[in-house]
């Protein structure tokens, strides 16, 4: 919602509002760990053009079953692939 911000504005806009980062810039789980920003959820998406069509459906699906965890996580989700860590 902050067309030309600095990531790191955007991380610390995600963390005030308690949310979690979709991006598919891979800068951000380096920038995620390396910020200090503490409880900021990155969810990297690594979809490429084929897989595209069920994107929306993994997200969701992410969502329902790790739901509170993904705050405080880097998470990369690949098709058919999910890697969870959390941060400490």
């Amino acid at each position: 919602t902050c067309p030309g911000a600095e990531d790191q504005e955007v991380m610390e806009l995600a963390r005030r509002e308690r949310r979690v980062l979709l991006t598919e810039d891979k800068d951000f789980g380096h920038l995620a760990y390396l910020s200090g920003i503490p409880r900021i959820g990155v969810i990297l998406l690594r979809f490429p053009a084929r897989a595209r069509h069920d994107l929306c459906n993994a997200v969701l699906s992410l969502i329902r079953r790790e739901g509170p965890k993904l705050e405080e996580s880097f998470v990369v989700l690949e098709p058919g692939r999910i890697r969870i860590r959390r941060f400490i």
